[in-house]
């Protein structure tokens, strides 16, 4: 299967929305574990860095995780939480100018430098094959909070036998990145057989906009049900062609924080740089043909049933359902708020409380009562 090299040319639409989301991501993940872990190691490993920059200085992965670093310089200090950060890129002639340009970036800004000085960055360069370095790397991943980049060149990724080792893993993130398209294509060729369990009849049977999320699907239910990993998926379509980005972790601010992003990104619908249901058609058809239902409104009447038929009683029962169908605080809050206001429940608080610091960091958990 040809690959494809995508510093031979500016970055697409498509490149700049993952990096986008990649770099937004580490915005949210390194103050969170920073202040959680002083004196202690943070790892950030990008297994397929490119060269630092495109070929007309649109910063890659690896300048935007040493921006995002450097914003946190404050926090560092204060908290002595040590940045470790591992820049893998198996091209030789790519690993040179990878190595070139982030040194010449760190050297040139006097925060990063002086985080480097006192060993509370430090950097690592590889130039190996992904199926080799992951196993190397993989005992300090289980032993450190860790935030792994993967793309479309670490297709083995997918295999089980990586899916199913971070399955196990509480500290872990990971972003992959890859060309969701190439399953119609190559799905039913060897390599994609050996190191993938995938039904392409099941994918083909779903409208080709949905390819990435019919992958995604196909993954979840490989993850054993012991697991805590969750799985979500970002569509981003590139002409004809359909790309997307697989966030997974474990722990629920980490999914909180990825749908932050994600619905920072798109707030139609929170999974895709595009409309991929419809709804702003269906907001336009209001207007002459009655409510159609958007994503957002599905939802909210699907939370407010759950409530009304006393399957979800509590902020904490209605926060673990609002992150597993992959949607913001704010969307449960407001139909809980509504649900009071028309005089359907009544619970024992300013706010419906429906967000991670009153659920998981305060443990403040209040119920919601039905009116008579």
């Amino acid at each position: 299967m040809a690959t494809i090299d995508l510093h031979q040319k500016p970055f697409d639409d498509a490149t700049i929305t993952k990096l986008e989301i990649f770099e937004n991501y580490a915005k949210e993940w390194l103050p969170t574990f920073i202040m959680s872990y002083p004196n202690k190691d943070l790892w950030i490993f990008d297994f397929f860095a490119g060269t630092g920059y495109d070929m007309v200085g649109v910063p890659g992965s690896p300048i935007r995780i040493l921006r995002q670093i450097k914003n946190q310089t404050g926090n560092i200090f204060k908290q002595k939480t040590r940045i470790r950060v591992c820049f893998n890129e198996f091209d030789k002639s790519k690993f040179e100018q990878l190595k070139s340009s982030t040194e010449n970036f760190i050297t040139t800004d006097n925060e990063l430098e002086r985080l480097c000085n006192n060993n509370l960055l430090l950097i690592e360069y590889r130039d190996s094959d992904f199926a080799e370095l992951f196993p190397k790397t993989l005992s300090t991943i289980q032993k450190n909070p860790s935030l792994l980049y993967l793309d479309q060149n670490g297709m083995k990724f997918l295999a089980d036998n990586y899916l199913l080792t971070l399955a196990k893993l509480p500290t872990t993130d990971f972003l992959y990145y890859l060309s969701s398209s190439y399953f119609v294509r190559f799905g039913d060729t060897i390599p994609f057989k050996t190191n993938l369990k995938i039904d392409m009849e099941r994918i083909k049977d779903n409208p080709y906009k949905y390819i990435h999320k019919s992958i995604l699907e196909q993954l979840r239910e490989r993850i054993p049900v012991y697991s805590k990993l969750k799985l979500y998926p970002f569509t981003i379509k590139k002409g004809r062609n359909i790309y997307g980005i697989i966030f997974g972790a474990s722990h629920p601010r980490a999914v909180d924080k990825f749908l932050k992003t994600a619905w920072d990104k798109n707030n139609l619908n929170g999974e895709a740089n595009f409309d991929i249901e419809d709804d702003s058609y269906k907001q336009q058809l209001d207007l002459f043909e009655g409510h159609l239902p958007t994503k957002i409104d599905t939802f909210q009447n699907n939370l407010k049933d759950l409530i009304l038929y006393r399957e979800i009683t509590t902020n904490k029962e209605a926060y673990d359902y609002t992150l597993e169908q992959g949607h913001l605080d704010k969307h449960a809050n407001d139909i809980i708020k509504k649900m009071k206001n028309e005089g359907l429940i009544k619970y024992d608080a300013k706010s419906p409380m429906v967000n991670y610091e009153q659920v998981y960091k305060n443990k403040k958990i209040i119920e919601y009562y039905l009116m008579p």
